[in-house]
């Protein structure tokens, strides 16, 4: 009789692990060198005084307050 962890017995809803393919690394090595930029680039700013704090709105398009989003 086999323990609950037997690798012989995986249960149905998990999946082997997929390979990315070469396209998907570059994919996400450019989304993350762009991140890098943008955070490198807001790190130069000045810092904003008697603003109403937090990240720059517009790095990613969008206001956020207390977890809720809204588009400008």
């Amino acid at each position: 009789m086999g323990s609950m962890t037997d690798p012989d017995k995986i249960a149905a809803h998990e999946q082997p692990v997929r390979e990315l393919t070469d396209a998907a690394k570059r994919a996400l090595a450019e989304a993350e060198a762009r991140r890098q930029q943008i955070d490198a680039d807001i790190a130069k700013r000045p810092a904003e005084k008697g603003g109403r704090g937090g990240l720059d709105p517009a790095r990613y398009g969008d206001w956020e307050i207390k977890g809720l989003a809204s588009d400008f």
